[in-house]
């Protein structure tokens, strides 16, 4: 099979170091698929190579081969996935990366056809299945955070009061920062390689600007040896923070927890949706209206009435 045209080579190496096993040629599999990642970006890129890196891995252990893959194997593929308990959005987003490379070797004239298309996909949609925090347990998290360290105290509080992925987080330089109409801003770079402009409330800022203590380049939060701290110490903070203040949760607390409690605290402090969507940088409003329904389900449960008729009821 000849190579993708137009590719340049050195990007494209580049590139396939992110599919291709170490110290191996890459295979013609690999090749488009290094050719395929270069037309997304950033955290795109890096999630649909680890998803393209896993189909292979599966394709080899079954002994199929990755060009020729037919329906029925990505029906198999699928129910793998199903019986490992991948989540439904990461299911989803497994298949539209193995459905976006099909395609795009189709487009190239590599590939007969796209297997991935009829391949049945669970529904995501409005299922969201918590809603982070309530006030009380953000509270105890800052408190948390405060007696931990400068940094922790950082990270929760740009996490919480400003929506931040976590790779918005680490991908963040202290050049990054500014003002703007009195305003202390952080530029972010979202989904798609998409620059915006964040506000950085004052009680932030101060901890920010303490925490930076005339620090003037290179990534905005840090190791001890000045590396960027990356998503998974952050995943490692959270735990070790929630083992202190939220011990229900110190197991499963995940730094998206705390962008979808900004999302349903600031609806409840009187954000608009319109607003809480600029700020989560959600180009959809369905995707922030999921948040506001999770919110209003568990708050107007038709439970907390019954409880209660039942709990008046009830022989004292």
């Amino acid at each position: 099979m000849s190579e993708p045209s137009s590719v340049p080579a050195a990007e494209l190496v580049r590139v396939e170091a992110q599919v291709a096993a170490p110290r191996r040629e890459p295979s013609p599999a690999q090749r488009l698929a290094a050719a395929f990642l270069l037309s997304h970006h950033g955290n795109t890129r890096a999630a649909y190579a680890r998803d393209l890196a896993h189909f292979f891995d599966w394709c080899g252990s079954e002994g199929v081969d990755v060009l020729t893959a037919r329906r029925v194997h990505l029906d198999a593929y699928r129910a793998h996935l199903d019986e490992l308990g991948v989540a439904p959005a990461t299911l989803v987003r497994r298949l539209s990366a193995l459905s976006g490379f099909y395609a795009y070797g189709q487009d190239e004239e590599l590939i007969a056809r796209n297997p991935v298309q009829r391949v049945r996909r669970p529904k995501v949609g409005d299922n969201v299945q918590s809603t982070g925090l309530s006030a009380a347990e953000a509270g105890l998290l800052l408190g948390a955070a405060h007696r931990h360290s400068p940094r922790a105290e950082v990270v929760v509080t740009l996490l919480l009061l400003c929506g931040l992925r976590v790779s918005e987080l680490v991908g963040a330089t202290v050049a990054d920062l500014g003002y703007e109409r009195g305003h202390r801003v952080l530029t972010v770079t979202r989904k798609g390689g998409r620059s915006q402009r964040m506000v950085v409330p004052p009680r932030a800022a101060a901890i920010l600007d303490d925490y930076l203590a005339g620090r003037t380049g290179g990534p905005l939060v840090v190791t001890a040896t000045g590396r960027a701290l990356d998503r998974y110490a952050i995943w490692r903070l959270l735990r070790t923070l929630a083992a202190d203040a939220l011990p229900h949760l110190a197991d499963s607390l995940h730094p998206h927890d705390l962008r979808h409690a900004c999302a349903t605290l600031a609806l409840d402090a009187g954000a608009s949706l319109h607003d809480v969507q600029d700020l989560l940088g959600h180009a959809d409003p369905r995707t922030t209206r999921r948040y506001d329904r999770a919110r209003h389900n568990l708050d107007r449960s038709p439970s907390h009435r019954l409880a209660m008729l039942l709990a008046d009821a009830e022989p004292h």
